[in-house]
């Protein structure tokens, strides 16, 4: 979208989107005008039902930058802790702090309900609208804005059933107070099937990507619908919902029967957007969440995203406390498992001899990515090295907010390299959030063939795409340290860790835990670890490993979310999740 301020869209439609902004009242406009003044049927330009769609973005999509309580939901997993003192939400969520009574800052029912129903009443309304605008093909531009509610509409299910399992499912129900709203749960299967149907069925009429310009920069595309279907199989074919099902005869949380078909139709989704021929992996890693989309940018990897502006809030929030000129709040502290997880510029595990990795030194010939996603003591940023030892300019000690594990969040900000001015000044850059991007895709596919076929040369070629864009040396066969010969088994822990350093942050480690049923495992093992980093007056370091936070999770009730208890009293036929 050409502009989007926090979680407001500042758009004016005419025929589209302009680059004009406008300020919204504090309620949505999807409430404050009723359906015969948004969808007026002589109203050729569609001007208030624009308006209406418009306002449904807003309401649907949101900005994952910080977004829990200034923190992001990957330090409510293994990857991070947040900085702050106290429990932060995240931290609430990660030792299982929250029950169906106070739910935690995750919580998405009654916002995702009102994108639902918002959703609706454009998709049943806009018809009456003789809207004369074309798409670049000639077809109806009305279909495709009908299009992009239904799309808005079903990822909004999607994810509700990433955290309850199955939902109520309304069509084109529009409800009133008046109506009996005593609603059963549909099937975790009912879910899929719907929102996968969504996606088949809407996907032709959407823009594709060569049709969006710089009016109707940031509409939902055909692309985006095919991810979405790509997501909701991948998920559906994963352990928690096929085979795993945590109540296996309860058709809410998962199925019944394990399928390894399922498997299948997530890879030829996957391969569907593959073959579009119309993505392709940037050449340099942090631009992708650096610079817009084409037209209006060159980022040939993103697919689905929410534009949040050029600004430097996420430098603010995340960067090193040292950095005054950045904002430098230090709220992210990524763990040393996730450091650990990356492995050295040649490939290799660093548990793997071949990988030379020197604990005195940890953080030489390791994979570039490492630099780009985690600050660590050295780093090089805005004229100077990070400082992460005890008393250094971003770990001073005392009551200020600063790292916990001795690291900082990197990735999604700007100025790698020391720049020439002196004292340095931060610059804003575009911090769009992606929902899809096409990396993503690429795991998705290597992920589900390995399940359904093993290993194969697609499986491998993926990983191989992945590395050489990370800058990974090519090694001996250009392999670029990916073991060959692997197991089914030995290939889906290898993705799964590619997967891990490749999307970090990006509210994929979350879930994926869960959907691979990992979590006991991860969260229960052993406290998240982190550094006490000691500097001699020689200026010598001693990396010191220490305990940073001990999470829970209680197997099997956290593998979903409890159904708020505002809605279970309320409801007769709402059935509650299983231990809640």
């Amino acid at each position: 979208m050409k502009k989007i301020t926090y979680i407001i869209l500042s758009i004016l439609a005419a025929g589209g989107f302009s680059s004009c902004e406008k300020s919204y009242e504090s309620v949505p406009l999807g409430q404050q005008i009723t359906p015969d003044l948004a969808f007026d049927v002589h109203d050729s330009l569609g001007t208030q039902a624009l308006d209406y769609l418009n306002t449904t973005y807003a309401v649907s999509l949101y900005n994952g930058h910080n977004r829990i309580t200034n923190n992001y939901l990957d330090a409510a997993s293994d990857d991070a802790v947040a900085s702050a003192s106290g429990i932060p939400a995240v931290q609430a969520i990660a030792t299982g702090a929250f029950s169906a009574a106070s739910p935690n800052g995750d919580d998405m029912w009654q916002r995702n309900y009102t994108g639902i129903r918002n959703a609706t009443v454009f998709v049943v309304n806009i018809n009456h609208v003789p809207l004369a605008e074309k798409l670049p093909n000639g077809q109806s531009a009305r279909s495709a804005y009908r299009s992009e509610a239904r799309f808005l509409r079903a990822w909004l299910y999607f994810q509700l059933v990433k955290r309850y399992g199955g939902v109520p499912l309304l069509g084109d129900s529009i409800f009133q107070i008046t109506d009996n709203l005593q609603l059963p749960r549909n099937t975790f299967s009912d879910c899929i099937n719907y929102i996968v149907s969504e996606c088949d069925n809407i996907k032709d009429s959407l823009r594709t990507a060569a049709m969006v310009n710089s009016t109707t920069y940031g509409r939902i595309t055909s692309g985006a619908a095919m991810a979405l279907k790509a997501e909701a199989l991948l998920y559906a074919a994963s352990p928690l919902f096929n085979g795993g099902n945590i109540d296996a005869s309860n058709p809410l949380t998962g199925y019944t029967n394990y399928d390894v078909n399922r498997w299948q139709l997530a890879a030829n989704a996957a391969k569907d957007i593959i073959n579009l021929n119309t993505y392709s992996l940037m050449p340099n890693f942090n631009d992708v969440f650096t610079t817009q989309a084409a037209p209006v940018g060159p980022n040939t990897e993103v697919i689905c995203w929410y534009q949040v502006g050029n600004n430097n809030s996420v430098e603010q929030s995340n960067a090193p406390v040292g950095y005054t000129s950045a904002g430098g709040n230090g709220n992210t502290s990524p763990t040393q498992n996730l450091v650990d997880a990356f492995p050295s510029d040649s490939g290799y595990a660093i548990t793997d001899p071949a990988a030379d990795y020197n604990p005195n030194d940890p953080y030489s010939h390791r994979d570039p990515r490492l630099n780009l996603t985690v600050f660590h003591n050295g780093s090089l940023w805005l004229n100077r090295a990070v400082q992460t030892f005890d008393g250094g300019l971003d770990k001073p000690g005392g009551t200020i907010q600063q790292t916990k594990t001795s690291y900082y969040m990197r990735k999604f900000m700007g100025a790698f390299e020391s720049v020439s001015n002196n004292p340095p000044t931060y610059s804003g850059i575009d911090h769009d959030w992606i929902y899809y991007r096409y990396a993503g895709v690429l795991l998705a596919y290597a992920e589900a063939t390995n399940e359904f076929s093993g290993p194969t040369a697609d499986v491998y070629n993926v990983l191989y795409s992945l590395r050489q864009r990370a800058g990974i040396l090519t090694g001996s066969g250009n392999t670029y340290g990916v073991p060959q010969g692997m197991t089914q088994a030995e290939m889906r822990a290898f993705i799964q860790n590619e997967r891990r350093i490749e999307m970090a942050f990006e509210e994929q480690r979350f879930w994926d835990i869960r959907r691979w049923k990992i979590a006991p495992a991860v969260y229960n093992t052993a406290p998240l670890q982190g550094l006490d980093l000691q500097q001699s007056s020689s200026g010598q370091l001693f990396y010191n490993q220490v305990s940073v936070l001990t999470t829970n999770f209680r197997d099997p009730q956290m593998y979903f979310y409890p159904i708020p208890y505002s809605e279970v009293i309320k409801n007769s036929q709402m059935k509650q999740n299983p231990n809640w």
